[in-house]
């Protein structure tokens, strides 16, 4: 399959590492994977905070950057969700612009979605000795509907014993400019989440989602936990050689 990968601004910015792992992973499985050099912000902040008319230009370039691809993959069950939930709703009806989201948002896939549904994987040949808790955070919870699929691929890492979460599906805290808009409730919930990460003794927490991580691995941080924040992607793209 030729596959783009759709990094992410937070992904591209703070976290490259994660967009590696995609790439090393993909490449593993016999995935042809590109890069789009010109793609950019999918508009998910701009029309969240009210900037439709952003939207709708990033929504457009979207949609030009990533044509003609087999399958866009997103670490991230955030962006996936603004592609799939909001750029249809962005698009005048019977517009150039509303026919050509209808082709390419179909293709686009977070991960875990990929792995599953369109390569019908769980075993990707990972190999981690850790002990794991896994946060499904809410866009790909609620929006996308990943449901068990992440940890799916999680039970079938060797070495890695998983964890559940207690309260798993509680928000961090975060919520994109929640966090920045709400500061005192964003880091209360975030407190919340670390108390029941720490509950399970976990050495490592994992997320579909950086965003999430960051915000939740500020906290754990601070508080000298010593509890690691991973995204999936690593985990999966994890070797014996590697370790």
């Amino acid at each position: 399959m030729r596959v783009a990968l759709f990094i992410t601004c937070v992904n591209d910015t703070l976290f490259p590492g994660t967009g590696k792992a995609v790439v090393s992973l993909l490449r593993r499985l016999g995935c042809d994977v590109d890069f789009p050099a010109a793609q950019t912000c999918c508009g998910q902040m701009h029309v969240n905070t009210g900037y439709r008319a952003e939207g709708v230009r990033l929504a457009r370039h979207f949609t030009e950057v990533f044509a003609g691809y087999d399958a866009v993959v997103a670490p991230s069950g955030s962006c996936a969700a603004m592609v799939r939930e909001q750029y249809p709703k962005l698009a005048k009806p019977g517009s150039r612009g509303a026919a050509a989201i209808a082709e390419v948002t179909p293709k686009v896939h977070e991960l875990s979605e990929f792995l599953i549904d369109v390569l019908k994987v769980e075993d990707v040949g990972a190999y981690f000795p850790h002990r794991v808790t896994y946060h499904p955070t809410c866009h790909s919870l609620r929006g996308l509907h990943l449901g068990d699929r992440p940890t799916r691929l999680l039970r079938h890492v060797r070495g890695l014993e998983l964890v559940p979460l207690p309260g798993a599906e509680e928000c961090c805290g975060f919520g994109g400019t929640f966090a920045v808009k709400n500061p005192a409730v964003s880091a209360a919930m975030g407190a919340d989440k670390t108390r029941s990460i720490m509950d399970t003794g976990a050495e490592v927490l994992c997320a579909a989602d950086n965003s999430c991580l960051m915000h939740i691995g500020g906290t754990l941080s601070r508080q000298q936990t010593g509890v690691r924040t991973m995204h999936l992607a690593e985990i999966l793209a994890s070797t014996e050689e590697a370790q």
